[in-house]
């Protein structure tokens, strides 16, 4: 059987997962933003096959979200490189931690996102760029945007009237 392609599909979050969605390609971004950069690095860090690890690789390329560029000829090896897409997972992946953190470390944290300067744990929020409040706060919802087709118009005005 095989999987709904989701890349297709008008939501965000879906065309995202059709990206990331699979476990191997997010931690091998997680990797990539901590500063691996070689096959064999990726290998070692997450004991994944190496066929499984070429075609995530090649899927995240294709994604756009790391990029291959030759560090020898002979033999022919590469640096996987974070694009600036991949680049722009890092908070993704830092709400993902935090999240993991608060529901999944019964045995407390085993990474936390320090501040460089201060030595201090950071405690992330989603916060909204033109107010400063938390997106957590219940005045913030999702809301069709100006190019939501009518299929997701029609699911948020459902929500919008059962929440009323």
């Amino acid at each position: 059987m095989r999987r709904k392609d989701f890349g297709a599909m008008a939501c965000p979050v879906a065309r995202s997962l059709e990206r990331v969605g699979e476990w191997w390609s997010i931690l091998i971004l997680r990797d990539a933003l901590a500063g691996i950069t070689r096959f064999d690095g990726f290998q070692a860090s997450l004991g994944i096959a190496p066929n499984m690890l070429t075609l995530r690789l090649n899927g995240l390329i294709e994604s756009g979200l790391l990029e291959r560029r030759p560090y020898s000829d002979r033999p022919k090896r590469f640096d996987y490189l974070l694009t600036e897409r991949g680049r722009d997972f890092r908070p993704v992946l830092q709400a993902l931690l935090t999240w993991g953190n608060r529901h999944f470390a019964p045995e407390g944290a085993s990474v936390i996102i320090l501040n460089g300067e201060t030595g201090t744990a950071a405690e992330p929020i989603l916060v909204d760029r033109v107010s400063g409040r938390p997106l957590s706060d219940p005045v913030f919802r999702n809301a069709p945007g100006p190019a939501a087709t009518a299929a997701i118009k029609q699911r948020y005005a459902a929500t919008a009237e059962s929440s009323a």
